[in-house]
């Protein structure tokens, strides 16, 4: 650790040269720069650099490494366990960079490092063009597309790291560096997956996708209609197109219009069908489920940028989440999976979803060190809650699903749906074999483990 002095002089040379903010505690603005999506996080960076450019992340890394401080990247800060900020380093925060090129002959867009899915969808969607994003308009698109990017649009167009076409990445060094099948092919293998271990990603270019017409079916059912409804869902994606994707969500009934008020603030079960095409082949395709019996019906088209907002937390929220991915989804899974919905804490913002692959998930690349692609169906327990007194029980419901599923689970995980659960689980994150092959380009890119504030990669 350098001498106050030098650490002194260093940050003012800092704040003068950087073309963006900077924060140090005590300054204005500091303790709303140090927030992330996940308020159990409470941590105090020693200084916060939220950059303008490409330059400033390159100083801002000399500056850090100049003072041996650790270093957190934050994009959009929906890491859950907190990885976006860090005690006594240096946080470089990337939301000012957010801008989203769109190259509609090319079929490709350029995203900045700080941009949101928000940015992401709303730039491409006036071309009728998409790509795989997440399933909130919040989160970060760097984090997402670096950890393997699943999401409504997966089954139809891959995951999101299969329609990676170039990163521009600052290294451990603060050089500046590009990533392609052609230039540098090792490191790009690296970035399908192994997450923000090999620097500070500040652009991406991803492949784009005709997306003219987008549409969805939700509904809402008692709890009790839960596994009929599962069921239902279930056959529908398995003989049904690629196009098909959505989730059943068990959840608290929300204060919304088209929630009955007699299911608002109980437990519900909502089925979601998503179509990346016309409403008339989606209500074909909705014709098992719109026979069952439910409370509240929801059948249209919608515009995919807004679907990608349906299931925005509100801020300010405590979370704990997991996943475990499964080899198959029989009636005896549904029964459990639906089982331990009685048990989740309601109010709450908590989602007990099962989630389908498949489609072009499974379909691609097997290269990349993203071995949960194979999984035919996810579990994600989304622990969501206000009240620091629930922490116990909520946290101890995520960690049941997760044994409850134990006969189905493959043992493969998706990074970017858990928070720290150990070593263990990175390496099934990104299997056994590239978690090797991770650790030596780890060993090339950033020997002193700089970017450890990750699912982390230690240097072999």
């Amino acid at each position: 650790m350098a001498s106050p002095s030098k650490a002194g002089a260093a940050l003012a040379a800092l704040r003068e040269d950087l073309a963006g903010e900077v924060f140090a505690p005590g300054d204005a603005g500091y303790d709303e720069a140090r927030t992330v999506f996940n308020a159990m996080i409470d941590r105090r960076p020693a200084v916060i650099a939220r950059c303008a450019h490409e330059d400033d992340v390159v100083r801002a890394v000399r500056f850090a490494r100049d003072l041996d401080l650790k270093i957190a990247v934050r994009g959009g800060g929906h890491s859950v366990a907190g990885m976006g900020v860090n005690d006594n380093g240096l946080v470089i925060d990337l939301r000012r960079m957010h801008e989203v090129t769109v190259h509609p002959a090319a079929g490709a867009v350029r995203i900045q490092g700080g941009a949101t899915m928000s940015h992401l969808d709303r730039a491409t969607q006036p071309y009728g063009l998409a790509t795989t994003g997440g399933r909130a308009s919040t989160t970060g698109v760097g984090g997402f597309v670096l950890g393997g990017g699943t999401g409504w649009l997966d089954r139809c167009f891959g995951l999101a790291v299969d329609n990676l076409l170039g990163v521009e990445l600052v290294t451990a060094d603060a050089e500046r560096i590009h990533a392609d099948a052609d230039e540098n092919p090792d490191l790009f293998w690296a970035l399908h997956g192994g997450g923000g271990n090999f620097g500070v990603a500040t652009a991406l270019t991803l492949t784009l996708h005709e997306l003219p017409e987008f549409a969805i079916a939700l509904l809402l059912c008692p709890p009790e209609s839960g596994p009929e409804a599962t069921r239902a869902f279930r056959d529908v994606i398995t003989a049904g197109p690629d196009e098909a994707g959505g989730a059943v969500l068990y959840l608290t009934g929300p204060p919304e219009e088209f929630v009955p008020p007699h299911l608002v603030g109980t437990l519900v079960c909502a089925v979601l069908l998503t179509y990346a095409g016309a409403e008339a082949d989606l209500r074909e395709l909705a014709e098992p489920l719109l026979a069952l019996p439910h409370e509240t019906e929801i059948v249209g088209a919608v515009p995919y940028a807004d679907v990608q907002c349906m299931i925005d937390d509100p801020p300010g929220m405590r979370n704990y989440w997991s996943a475990e991915y499964l080899t198959s989804a029989p009636d005896d899974f549904v029964d459990v999976f639906c089982a331990r919905a009685r048990s989740m804490p309601v109010p709450t913002g908590t989602q007990h979803v099962l989630f389908p692959q498949g489609g072009a998930v499974a379909a691609g690349p097997h290269a990349y060190p993203v071995p949960f692609r194979d999984a035919p169906w996810a579990v994600h327990p989304y622990g969501t809650w206000e009240d620091a007194a629930d922490d116990e029980r909520c946290v101890r419901w995520v960690r049941q699903v997760r044994a409850d599923v134990r006969p189905w689970r493959t043992g493969d995980v998706y990074l970017n749906f858990i928070g720290d659960e150990g070593a263990e689980r990175v390496v099934a994150g990104v299997g056994a074999d590239n978690a090797r092959w991770l650790g030596e380009l780890k060993r090339r890119y950033d020997p002193d483990n700089v970017f450890r504030f990750n699912h982390n990669i230690k240097p072999t």
